[in-house]
């Protein structure tokens, strides 16, 4: 079975304080099939999230290739990047990112509305999957009116909403307290399921890494197989 994202050498290198070049990702390999979840693990400062920012197409490698479902990132300029993002990929935040003013509703609708959905079309679909996360009786909420929990059941809806092939979770569940974390993962490896959406998940939760399918370390700007919770460093 082909890959569904591959990322061949990747490396990511940023101007440090002293003015001197930092390597923070060190050619990077990574494939990831449809309907597959893999965890990255990592110490802090390891380079997680910025490799998850080249995987969106959030921000371009110094070198190596990122491909998508066939379209490499290289070849596309910063508006067909934003078309692939709002086509193909999903994102999930440890900080939700709802847009303040909006009603969870509608900033669920908000990904189809871009992509030009018919409005009609675009609700039934995002309260379809807020009734899924357990939001249906706080559509017409805004986020200030939701807790830490309902905020980001509300982000996961919003990443699958427009039904990505693959979803970016950078700590989803790093600002949760324990059973809100729970719950969440719960929803979250459901949905995955049920959409057979491929998902890259950064995170420091072993109990959500114990139940991906693949685990890697990244360390010193390089990813490693990792076998179980058990055998991460």
């Amino acid at each position: 079975m082909n890959a569904l994202l591959e990322a061949r050498g990747i490396r990511k290198v940023f101007a440090g304080g002293d003015g001197q070049p930092l390597e923070v990702l060190r050619g990077v390999d990574l494939d990831v099939r449809r309907g597959e979840l893999i965890a990255v693990v990592g110490a802090s400062g390891a380079g997680k999230s910025t490799l998850l920012h080249l995987l969106g197409a959030l921000d371009r490698s110094t070198s190596g290739d990122v491909w998508l479902d066939g379209s490499r990132y290289a070849d596309l300029d910063p508006a067909g990047l934003a078309e692939l993002r709002n086509r193909k990929l999903g994102f999930v935040f440890q900080f939700h990112h709802l847009l303040r003013e909006f009603t969870a509703l509608e900033n669920v609708m908000m990904p189809l509305l871009i992509a030009g959905l018919p409005e009609r079309a675009a609700r039934s679909r995002a309260e379809e999957l807020l009734s899924e996360v357990g939001l249906a009786g706080r559509m017409t909420h805004r986020p200030v009116e939701l807790s830490g929990g309902e905020q980001q059941r509300c982000a996961v809806a919003r990443a699958l909403v427009h039904d990505p092939a693959l979803v970016l979770a950078d700590e989803p569940s790093g600002n949760l307290d324990h059973a809100n974390s729970e719950r969440l993962h719960e929803i979250f490896f459901r949905l995955v399921r049920e959409f057979e959406t491929a998902v890259v998940v950064v995170t420091h939760n072993r109990q959500l890494a114990a139940r991906a399918d693949r685990i890697q370390w990244l360390e010193d700007g390089r990813l490693t197989a990792v076998r179980s919770v058990e055998a991460i460093p």
